[in-house]
Parts: structure tokens; sequence; C-alpha cells
């Protein structure tokens, strides 16, 4: 990380974290951002569900709900970056305020509940997106919808023509009721809509599904069937936790998800179990927690095609995304690994 760098966290870390994250993507917009390209080489380029990416490390969803930062964010390191979550209609999300660091844990804490300016909005943005990396969007429901399942559809068929890939989020702890799409006939339900309107779409798009950490082992068996059945091209572990475990900060109390540091060992336990389940049929890409070459490199080893972060680069800077492909790619060179996709999966058992 650069003395700039360091010096803009610092001072973004005396606002309110919301206020902070609005400054923080205003600063990337004007290139006032290290903004270093697509990091790649042979043994970092890899593909996803038939997406060719320059390396594994992408960017989560939720930093960039509005596709407001698409252009520099594609060129900050990623491998692939994935926006919103975007809903049908535009909505405020929870009351402020909704976002909270535990710096002592270098986590945080949020509640958004899927503020977003909407898909016709955000389909505009995307509309007019320079070509390179994958772009994809978080799917979302409106928290008012009568039928939540078939906004998935909607925003699929307003922003579709202008992504790469979607992901079904049914996971989100913070609208109320929507993880109770993760029940297998409610899922199934969901996914067959979600698939008629990739039908329709004049390029049809890799579509992605995000689960929760908080799973048990009868849920997480019923979620991968549904997946493969349903025809997911990659199950996303994992999202946000409502747990509290181990928790030091004095936000910890506050209700949301969960994000960071601490969810790394409990979501990579999903990922192992997933990629067990899942035999091969689909592929997985892991989140929860990475902050470093060596975490997204265990997610790899427990199963992932590829590794997802957000929550790290509040603590470590959005040259973070960089700097892990980079030291990745070091360590491939260093093991003699000429091609990222062969660890994959070798140390699963480790987390079983």
């Amino acid at each position: 990380m650069s003395r700039l760098e360091r010096a803009g966290l610092a001072l973004l870390h005396r606002l309110e974290p919301e206020t902070a994250h609005r400054l923080a993507l205003g600063a990337l917009r004007r290139g006032l951002a290290p903004l270093p390209g697509p990091v790649t080489s042979p043994r970092l380029a890899c593909t996803l569900a038939g997406l060719s990416l320059p390396n594994p490390v992408g960017l989560a969803a939720g930093f960039d709900k509005n596709a407001e930062a698409v252009a520099p964010l594609m060129r900050a390191g990623f491998g692939f970056i994935e926006l919103g979550a975007a809903t049908p209609l535009p909505q405020p999300g929870n009351p402020r305020p909704r976002l909270f660091r535990l710096p002592e844990d270098r986590a945080v804490i949020n509640r958004f509940g899927f503020n977003n300016d909407g898909a016709d909005v955000i389909a505009d943005r995307l509309a007019a997106r320079p070509d390179g990396i994958p772009v994809g969007l978080n799917l979302g429901a409106n928290r008012d919808s009568p039928d939540r399942a078939a906004d998935y559809a909607r925003v699929l068929e307003t922003c579709g023509p202008f992504i790469d890939f979607a992901t079904v989020n049914v996971s989100s702890p913070n609208t109320e009721r929507l993880r109770e799409l993760q029940g297998r006939a409610a899922l199934s339900a969901l996914l067959a809509g979600v698939m008629a309107a990739r039908a329709t779409l004049p390029r049809p798009v890799p579509v992605f599904l995000k689960i929760s950490p908080d799973l048990d082992a009868h849920e997480l068996e019923e979620i991968a069937e549904a997946a493969i059945e349903g025809g997911i091209d990659a199950i996303i572990a994992t999202n946000t936790t409502l747990s509290r475990e181990g928790l030091r900060s004095g936000a910890a109390r506050q209700a949301g998800g969960l994000s960071g540091a601490p969810l790394f060992e409990r979501s990579t336990r999903i990922l192992a179990r997933l990629s067990k389940l899942a035999a091969g049929r689909i592929p997985l890409i892991g989140v929860g927690g990475v902050s470093s070459a060596e975490e997204a490199l265990a997610k790899i080893r427990a199963g992932a095609s590829a590794v997802q972060l957000y929550t790290a680069m509040v603590f470590e800077g959005l040259s973070l995304a960089a700097r892990i492909a980079r030291d990745l790619d070091a360590a491939l060179e260093r093991a003699g690994i000429a091609d990222i996709s062969r660890v994959v999966g070798t140390d699963r058992e480790k987390w079983l």
C-alpha cells in the first residue's frame, strides 16, 4: 500500500462508514485510486463458467451497488467484478446508520437492505461500460414486492444485455424473510423463472447462486441439488453471517450481516462441504474473509475456482486486489505450479 493510500484510509476511517464509502467511490470515479489494470500471467489466467478471467480474484457485490464506478473498477487489478444488488424498483433500504466497522475484528456489519437506484438506472449505466474483464450483477428483490421470485427475473431481463454474468442473491440477512427463498421448492421455482428470463436475452449469460454461511448440512445438500438441477452455472459461497461468535469490537451487537476476517473459517468450511457435494458438477466461488494471497489460495485449495473480496479493502485499501493477485502468482511460481486450476480442491479434506 502506498503512503498516499494509507493516508487516505486513515482519513476515511475518521468518518461515518457509509459517508466514507461514498467518498471512496467518488475518489475512484475521479481517478484518485491505484488503477494498475487487470493483473495476469499464464499461471493466473483461468476460466469460470465459460468466462475468461485474467486472474481469479474478483470484487464481491456491495462495493458498487449502482454501477457508478464500473470503468475504474475494471482497471483496479481484479479478474472480474460483481455489482449490485439491484432490484426492479429503486428503494432506500434500511434507516441509517446501517454500516459499522469492527476494527478489532477486521470485520464489518451491514444492514443496508438492498438500497439501490433500481434496475432501469443501473442498466443505463451498464450499457455505457467499456469492454474488458467480466462484469456481473447481483440480482435482488424489492422489500415490498408481492412476488419476490419474479423480481429476480425482471432485473435480469432489464440488465442482462449489458452484463457477463448474473448472481441470484437469496442469502442476504437484511431483507425480511428473503432467506426463505433458499428452501428447495421455493429456490427451484425461483431459478426456473430466472432461467426463463435468461432464455429471452440476446446473449444468454451464466447465472450464479449466492448462498448463506449459516446453512446446516441438510439445507446445504438441498441447495446444491436444486442449483445443479436448475442449471446454475456456479455457486458463490458465501454471503454474510448472523453469527457473532468471538467478536471483540464495540459494534459487535449491531444487527445485520457480518463480513470480514471472522467469516473466513465458517465460509471456507461451507465451501469445502459444497465442493464435496457438487463433486465437480459445478464451479464454486469462495468469499468471506479473504485479505491475502494465502487466504485466497486456501479457498481455492478448499474447492473454489475463484474468490471474491470486499471487506478487507476497508482496512487494506483498493490496491489489495492487485497485491493479492501478484502475491498469488508469485506463490504459484515458487511452487512450480503452471496453472492455478490444478490446485482447485486439493486441500478440501482439511476443512471437512
